[in-house]
């Protein structure tokens, strides 16, 4: 009886045991993804604040012996893109002038449309947004002949606001599906008891519905934020001189050859042009995931 009691004693000693050591093991496992997931971006990192010299004879994944800013201030103002030696930082204000106006006008639109699908019952709603969710999945390179086309006829090809108009017709399929998926979570008596009080289309969307949507608001808008930062075949077939995004500035950069390969301002160039959406993910990332998940159990 004793030896049995010690050994029923024993079991679920030996059970907290191996549930210490797996969650160990699944630290260090997931540990070890992040550091070669973060491996790449480190690299870029200490090879910006290494000399040209030390890139030659040291080591790849070393820490600079001696740390230097030069490579960060020529990429920022010095570096040609083609034949302008202007560094980045013109085009990277040209991305900034692109993406807030882009950002702000899909994201109110794609508001506006999702609360019209999910709240206010009208004829083909349902064919209406299988259109709009149908323009999500189109790929880039159908639509940049139709939409040269229509940028011509507009007047605004080549220039911001033309790039502006061609990320807010993009991402609206989007922002549409986002918007449309959490509001169909909100109960529609909440909008028929406004109907009851007299409170008409725009009133019930300003009042009650966009005060509700600040999870939903950020998932769109980090989301629409990152697409229109980071993106290269738009801005390359759609700007000209003086008005090309950031990520067309990098490829000029990288691409131009002046008989020495400067590495170290290849990646400085490429860190700033990344640092945005970095930055937003770093501080919203847990926003972002909430949101995602606020509008997914209907109450």
């Amino acid at each position: 009886m004793v030896e049995l009691s010690m050994s029923q004693a024993q079991a679920p000693a030996d059970r907290q045991t191996g549930k210490i050591v797996l969650r160990w093991v699944l630290y260090i496992v997931l540990v070890l993804f992040a550091l070669f997931y973060l491996l790449p971006l480190f690299v870029m990192l200490t090879t910006s604040l290494k000399s040209l010299e030390e890139i030659r004879t040291g080591d790849l994944i070393a820490l600079p012996r001696e740390v230097t800013f030069a490579a960060w201030r020529t990429a920022w103002s010095e570096a040609c893109t083609g034949i302008q030696c202007e560094g980045v930082r013109p085009f990277f204000w040209n991305s900034v002038l692109i993406a807030l106006p882009a950002v702000a006008i899909s994201t109110l639109l794609g508001a506006m449309n999702g609360y019209v699908v999910a709240q206010w019952s009208f004829r083909g709603a349902n064919l209406f947004f299988s259109l709009m969710l149908f323009g999500c999945f189109i790929p880039f390179q159908v639509v940049l002949l139709p939409m040269a086309r229509v940028l011509g006829v507009m007047g605004v090809a080549g220039t911001i606001p033309g790039l502006i108009f061609v990320h807010v017709i993009y991402g609206l399929g989007f922002t549409t599906l986002f918007f449309r998926n959490y509001y169909v979570s909100i109960p529609s008596e909440l909008t028929k008891a406004a109907k009851v009080d007299g409170a008409g289309f725009f009133r019930i969307f300003w009042s009650i519905f966009l005060p509700l949507s600040l999870p939903i608001i950020v998932v769109t808008v980090i989301w629409q934020f990152t697409q229109i930062w980071n993106d290269f075949l738009f801005g390359v077939s759609f700007s000209q001189a003086g008005t090309q995004p950031v990520t067309v500035a990098l490829n000029n950069i990288v691409n131009s050859t002046t008989g020495i390969k400067a590495y170290n301002v290849d990646m400085a160039a490429a860190i700033i042009a990344g640092l945005p959406t970095l930055l937003v993910y770093v501080i919203a990332g847990k926003y972002f995931v909430r949101g995602l998940t606020a509008g997914s159990v209907k109450g």
